[in-house]
């Protein structure tokens, strides 16, 4: 694996969501323009079965990571344009492997989902079948419904918690890979092993940034929703920032001018 260091409890989550506003401003519209048009992809074909998925899978990773790109970019000081968004699809095949791995939980709650509807809909069918004229059975089973419903409930609160904390330990696990990609020339998985790694070095912060951005994007939605299309940029702003602090530029931390001729002492470096 490429020796890409990183920064253990580097994470302020509060300078990661000020220094984010104040790096997208320059540059807010472009930015803004970005993150609409990927949200409203998402939005438009949210209500197909599946396509969702496989949108988050086959064009999602690549679009962030050029949103990422452009945003270190702008980081550096450097020119940002709206085009950079499509960055990322010159490293298509590793970001849609990211987004592959990295859309399990959305996969299997789906798949969850499914089965629950479908399990509705065939109690519905059995109790059309055989719930009239059944006599003191049906009175049974229908004294049963309050303690089956209750048992049902405690076990969907369960699940909830198992997946919220999956969840959370899935996004603390991912959180660099697409910034990764966007920066380095690495494979996918060594990307995941490295945001692993990173990421479980920072826990703590991005709890806390999770955290903040939720209630950024509820500030957006109180907006009569379409704020939230508005603070999106501020969000990937801010994982921006915390990427950088956790994976500071090397260039920040090394002296590239090269040492006199007599630095090291005889006549080393200064030739015949």
């Amino acid at each position: 694996m490429t020796n890409i260091q990183f920064q253990r409890g580097a994470i302020d989550a509060g300078g990661c969501v000020s220094n984010g506003w104040s790096l997208v401003k320059p540059n807010y519209w472009i930015f803004l323009g970005m993150t609409t048009l990927l949200i409203l992809s998402i939005l438009i074909i949210s209500c197909l079965p599946f396509v969702p998925i496989l949108f988050q899978i086959f064009v999602v990773p690549a679009v962030s990571v050029g949103i990422y790109y452009a945003l270190l970019r702008g980081m550096r000081g450097e020119s940002v344009d709206f085009g950079m968004m499509f960055k990322g699809f010159e490293r298509y095949v590793p970001a849609m492997v990211v987004g592959a791995i990295g859309a399990v939980p959305q996969i299997v709650i789906t798949i969850l989902s499914f089965v629950l509807d479908f399990g509705s809909f065939a109690t519905k069918i059995i109790q059309q079948r055989t719930g009239r004229g059944v006599g003191t059975n049906f009175a049974a089973a229908d004294d049963a419904m309050p303690v089956i419903a209750g048992g049902i409930l405690v076990i969907m609160l369960v699940v909830v918690a198992v997946y919220i904390l999956f969840s959370i330990a899935w996004g603390i696990t991912f959180f660099f890979a697409l910034p990764i990609l966007s920066e380095h020339d690495v494979s996918p998985i060594e990307a995941i092993q490295l945001s692993a790694r990173a990421g479980w070095s920072n826990p703590g912060g991005l709890i806390v940034l999770f955290i903040f951005e939720a209630l950024i994007a509820i500030v957006g939605l109180l907006a009569i929703c379409i704020g939230l299309f508005f603070v999106i940029p501020i969000i990937f702003a801010a994982n921006a920032f915390a990427y950088r602090q956790v994976f500071p530029l090397i260039e920040q931390n090394l002296n590239f001018t090269p040492p006199p001729p007599n630095a090291y002492g005889s006549n080393f470096g200064s030739g015949m």
